[in-house]
């Protein structure tokens, strides 16, 4: 079988049978295609003839690029192995292909990055800044950050949500996290606060542009909020803020389990927040705290330094 159509049962076998979530599959359908491609430059049109050291080879391929493909981060090279490997596992399960060439390569292993919380007093002239006119679009803008940082949701998360997710009598939400695991969090006092003011007085001038009817959080067309404008939306918020810190997608979700754990949260309580499905996930937050408490300790002992 030509691996591309290999690359294509693949697929449909993680969408349709193990509920893989749509971004997830477009990584996957990138990767394999860039494999697909390589094997094809290589004049291999069969996954049974596919060796061990062709897949080594595309491995080395990521890693150091060239003039139409730049050099891939250990993390996006270790994910594609992984969508490799997982592809020649499935054709020996099929019986495809006799044996798995890919059985024995090792993604990389991408370099520990802690994830980037910023400073209390940023979240909060974020937040302030978020709400600086009344209009319906500042109060989305106000409810959808201090809905990021009051429950640590993704953003894929927040721009999913649908209205009937709220249960705002329990001050809680409904969120569908990944791998269709499902988990409710609490909406802090101020969250709860600023989404109840875009419900009633925010959200009734969008909903009538659009047919997103059903979403928590508009556009100015009255759709469903993509993440690409929820990202656009922190990073306008936080230039009118003055913040200067570096601010990603998730620097909220961040600050929220940071904070968390700097205020004496259990780890075990914030990877249920979260919704990592191992704390060995939550507990990096664990060292930025203990960078935080080195660098006090360093600062406000008499005894830490010379």
């Amino acid at each position: 079988m030509h691996p591309a159509e290999l690359a294509q049962m693949y697929l449909d076998h993680l969408k349709v049978e193990r509920g893989l979530s749509p971004n997830s599959t477009t990584a996957y359908r990138r990767d394999l295609a860039r494999y697909a491609a390589y094997l094809a430059d290589r004049g291999i049109a069969d996954v049974a003839s596919v060796s061990e050291r062709d897949i080594a080879g595309f491995l080395a391929e990521l890693r150091a690029g060239g003039p139409q493909r730049p050099a891939l981060a250990a993390s996006s090279t270790a994910r594609a192995v992984v969508a490799v490997r997982g592809m020649h596992r499935f054709a020996v399960r099929e019986g495809i292909a006799g044996s798995d060439p890919a059985a024995e390569v090792r993604p990389p292993t991408p370099p520990r990055r802690l994830p980037h919380a910023l400073p209390i007093d940023d979240v909060l002239a974020l937040l302030e800044a978020a709400a600086f006119d009344g209009t319906p679009k500042a109060m989305r803008d106000a409810a959808l950050l201090e809905f990021l940082y009051g429950t640590g949701a993704r953003v894929s998360e927040a721009v999913g949500l649908d209205v009937d997710d709220l249960d705002l009598a329990a001050a809680a939400v409904k969120l569908a996290g990944k791998g269709g695991k499902d988990r409710v969090v609490p909406i802090g006092s101020y969250a709860l606060a600023a989404i109840d003011a875009y419900l009633v007085r925010g959200r009734p001038a969008l909903v009538g542009r659009g047919s997103g009817r059903a979403a928590l959080f508009l556009n100015m067309r009255g759709g469903r909020l993509s993440r690409q404008s929820a990202w656009t939306i922190l990073r306008e918020v936080a230039d009118r803020a003055g913040v200067r810190a570096t601010v990603g997608p998730h620097s909220l979700r961040h600050s929220f389990a940071t904070h968390l754990l700097d205020g004496g949260a259990d780890v075990r309580v914030v990877q249920e927040l979260l919704g990592h499905a191992s704390v060995t996930t939550t507990q990096v937050y664990t060292l930025v705290t203990v960078d935080r408490l080195r660098e006090v300790y360093a600062t406000s002992h008499p005894r830490a330094r010379d």
